[in-house]
This record gives structure tokens, sequence and C-alpha cells, in this order.
């Protein structure tokens, strides 16, 4: 059986019917449209839960739970290569380091040991066999908002990313920095201040402008037990050295089998800053999240920077931290545990930054602040909007987005990158896959401009999403398409035609990869036709 996409086996299921033989929510709505709910979405299940032996494709091993593993994975990886040795096998670790799945519950240790990632398994007869798993799958929420009080400290991202670098460089010795203007200069954008000071030129280490140089450099110190952390002055320079990240980091503990682990951080900047045009604006989120064996952060608040960070750099995989140079700047309170020392966020949690009712915003990076201002402004036109930070871009947590949407029952995504093949459109998959009845509207993506980063300042603008684009206008859908909710409150609308409304020049079709007839504005925008061409809106 194959394992594929962080699930395990495939079972179908029927969409539009609850237990019991009564309708789901939704499905009778939908099926009114033409939609065929009972084959839309074939259910991927975990087929391991119901005892079945699990094979590699590759190696035709079995695959057995990993004991004592962390939370902090992929769902994909929760399974270890078992070798049957007449003396007890050794199980040894797969493509990437074993996980819990996506719907588990268990408690983050932070700095994960490397003997309990290698444990002893009994191989009666010389065979192999499958353990059990520990406990049976179930949905997990993501972490709830957090609480300050009115006299809490504020720190910037960038005090908060250069105490976690200081204090896990203090901790263990292993961790050295690298990359261009680290030392003398104190990086780039004083990520770095200090360091060279404190811990000299053997532990901060400036590097001439060559990134594939380094970062090779960086990779080969991981396979031999360093934990190195590569900074680089904009990840558009990333791409100089991707061979290094993919083939030779993310790669290489599935082709040893487990024996190889490369404990790496590549840092720095992504996305679009200010006129700095298109080799240096770009976000690689959805690049990076696309490759197995890679781990994938994007942190927005100076908590979620100190939090992961020490997360990334103690875990045992490489991993990819996705800062903004347009956040480092940037202050948020935090409480007396952020500052703690021992603070760590788990990797593959999302964090609900606003509770709310009526449509799912979910947001990774800057793009965080701008969805809480727009919940701000949806919350005037009385739309209580639900804003995830999602944190953790692989794995990605799916659970939390769905038990959302479940709630909600409707979806915006929200990105700064590319919209095809985006961040946005694997959440909507996943949702479609696993909570299509709960829908009461069509998801909707909000994206860059499916264009290079402009250089001009008013080009600038238009190509990437402000808070003014984003699901601000509370628009009425017509009953014809099924878009007015039961309670009688208007739907909420994030498309391409929204950049139309703000910049009618600007004739880029933008988020959702449609006909630019999908939204005809009329009248301005306090009415319009519906997506069916009708003029009766509610």
């Amino acid at each position: 059986m194959e394992i594929e996409s962080g699930r395990t086996g495939t079972r179908r299921r029927s969409v539009g019917v609850a237990a019991g033989g009564k309708e789901a929510p939704g499905g009778r709505r939908w099926r009114r449209r033409g939609v065929a709910s009972g084959r839309v979405v074939g259910g991927l299940r975990g087929a391991a839960a119901a005892g079945e032996q699990l094979l590699d494709q590759n190696t035709r091993c079995p695959l057995q739970r990993a004991a004592g593993c962390c939370p902090v994975q992929p769902a994909l990886w929760p399974f270890r290569f078992v070798h049957g040795r007449p003396d007890g096998a050794t199980a040894m670790q797969s493509a990437a380091t074993p996980t819990a799945p996506r719907t588990q519950v268990a408690a983050r240790r932070c700095r994960p040991c490397t003997s309990e990632r290698f444990a002893d398994v009994a191989t009666p007869n010389g065979r192999p066999v499958l353990a059990q798993l520990a406990q049976a799958l179930r949905p997990t929420a993501a972490a709830p908002a957090r609480t300050y009080s009115a006299a809490a400290k504020e720190i910037t991202v960038r005090e908060a990313l250069n105490t976690a670098l200081d204090e896990e460089m203090s901790a263990d010795p292993s961790v050295f920095l690298m990359g261009e203007e680290v030392g003398e200069y104190q990086g780039a954008y004083k990520i770095s201040k200090g360091l060279l000071d404190k811990y000299g030129p053997d532990r901060v280490l400036d590097t001439p402008i060559t990134e594939a140089g380094f970062t090779g450099i960086g990779v080969g110190a991981a396979y031999h037990g360093l934990r190195p952390i590569v900074e680089f002055m904009t990840f558009n320079f990333s791409m100089q050295a991707i061979d290094h990240i993919i083939n030779s980091a993310a790669k290489s503990n599935y082709m040893s089998a487990g024996q190889i682990s490369v404990p790496i951080v590549f840092r720095g900047p992504n996305g679009a800053a200010a006129g700095v045009g298109a080799q240096h604006s770009q976000c690689y989120a959805a690049w990076y999240a696309h490759v197995p064996g890679l781990k994938v952060l994007a942190p927005y608040s100076a908590e979620d920077a100190r939090g992961l960070l020490k997360a990334a750099i103690r875990d045992p995989d490489p991993v990819v931290f996705l800062e903004n140079e347009l956040l480092y700047g940037e202050s948020f309170p935090v409480s007396d545990e952020v500052l703690d020392s021992s603070f760590c966020l788990p990797i593959g949690k999302a964090k609900i930054e606003r509770q709310g009712k009526d449509v799912t915003i979910t947001a990774f990076s800057k793009m965080v602040g701008y969805a809480l201002q727009a919940a701000d402004i949806l919350a005037k036109e009385g739309i209580s909007a639900e804003v995830i930070n999602l944190r953790s871009i692989r794995p990605l947590d799916r659970a939390a987005i769905n038990a959302s949407v479940r709630k909600t029952n409707r979806l915006v995504t929200v990105e700064e990158g590319f919209p095809q093949h985006g961040i946005g459109a694997e959440i909507c998959m996943s949702v479609v896959e696993d909570s299509f009845e709960y829908l009461d509207a069509p998801v909707e993506r909000i994206a860059g401009a499916d264009v290079p980063m402009p250089y001009a300042a008013n080009l600038e603008r238009m190509a990437v999403p402000q808070v003014s684009y984003f699901p601000l206008l509370t628009l009425c859908y017509c009953h014809t398409c099924r878009s007015m909710t039961s309670s009688g409150q208007p739907s909420v609308l994030a498309t391409e035609q929204l950049y139309r409304w703000q910049n009618p020049a600007f004739s880029i079709s933008v988020s959702n990869v449609q006909s630019p007839e999908r939204y005809v504005p009329h009248n301005g925008m306090t009415s319009t036709h519906c997506r069916c061409n009708s003029t009766s809106m509610s």
C-alpha cells in the first residue's frame, strides 16, 4: 500500500449523509446545485487505524509507528522502516523524521533526543513485525490566542529572532551561524547583532557571496552532527543554493534509510519588501512546501518568530524559515512565558489569532496582520471572521483549518505569493476533501498578481494583496447561485474582481484563475450582477 500526501489507503465516504441516515449540513444544498455529493469527495482515511499492514513501496519493508517521536512532523511520517535481524533490529527513520499524524494529540518535546528516535524493535524469528499504533487518530484543535496583561512587554520581531539565536547558541555548542555579513556587519537586517562578539568567528561565520558554496558547507556540517543556521540575505538568493537545499538536505534522510540526519536551518527574509524589484520580492513558501523532507515555517509575530526559530534549530531535520523584511521592526506584546529561555512552539500547529463564527480566513507571515485588519472591518458589518495564523506551511495543520471551516461554513485563504499552485490552493483542496459537506459557499482565494513583481511603486502595490482587497465588502449573492446564508447575512466575497474595482486600469487577473466575467461590477461596489448573470440580489 502506498503512503501518499500524508494519508494511508483510500476509502470512499458519502458526503451528503451523516450518521443515522440523516442529511449532513450542506449535503442537500450542494445536490440542489447539481453536485453528486456522494461522489465528490473520496475521503482518504488512515488504513493503519484499522490494523492493516503497511509496506514501503521502495524497500518493501514493513513500517512501524515510531515510539516516542515528537509531534512536530507531517502526517506522512509517523512510521519508521523496520529491518528484520535475528538479534532484534533497530528501527530506522523513514523519508523524513517520524512524527505524529496530523490528527494525533501528543505532548511537545522541543529538543528531540537522538536515542529516542532509534527504538529497538522485537523481531521474532528474525522477521519484522508491524507495531500497533499508539492510539486511534482523532482531531486536534489549533492553539488558542494567547492573552496578555495591560503591562505586557513588547518586543520587535528582530529582537525575538536575535534572542532566540543567542539562547540556542548558548545552550548548544553545536549551533553556529553562517552567511553573508552575519558577523562584522551584524547581519544585513541586524538579526545577528552582538553574536560575533559573544561567540567569536568560529561560530559566527562571514561567508563570500556564494550561496551555493556556503549552503553546501552547512549541509556537510549537519551531516557530521553540527547544527548550522544558514542565513540568506533574501530567499530569492536561495535559488543559487536550491540543489543543496533539496537534493543534499531534504532527501538525505530518506535515501540513507534514516541513517543520516540533517539538522540545519535555512533562514532569511522572504516575499515582497518595498521597491526592490522582481528578483528580490518573490514568496517561496509554495516552492519549498512542495518538497518532502523539508519543514517550512513562516512566523508572523514576535512570539511566532521566537518560538518557531527555537523549534527549527532544535529539530533534527532541515527547516526552511521564511521571515518577512517588513515585519522585522514590528512590535508585538509577549508574555513572560514567551520570554523564558525554554519557550518553544510546536512545528505543525496553527494558531487561532481571532475567534469567529461566520467565515474562516487563513493567512501566514505578513498577511496575518492584514487578515486581522480585515476581520476588524468585517466586524463593523456584523460579520464575525475567524483568523488562523498558519505558522507552519509544511506540515500544514489541516485539522485546525477543517475544524474552523466546519464551524463557520466558509473559507477565504490569503497569501502573498502567486495564485497558481499556491498554499491557498492546497488549503482549499484539503477543505474540499475533508469538509465539503459543511461549506455554505465556494471557497475563495486572495493572492498576489500572477506577474513578476513590478518595480514602480504604484504597480507594486497592485501586485500584492492589500487590506482593501480582502473580503471587506459584504456582497450579497443571488439565491439561484446558492450564495445567501440561511440567516440572511450576506456572504463574503474576495476574488480578482476586487482588484479590478480598486484599480480599473489594472487588467491582470489575480486570485482565482477564472474568467473575468465571473463577477461583473455594476454601479460601483454596492450592487453587482451575480455569477449566473441574475440581477436579483438580496
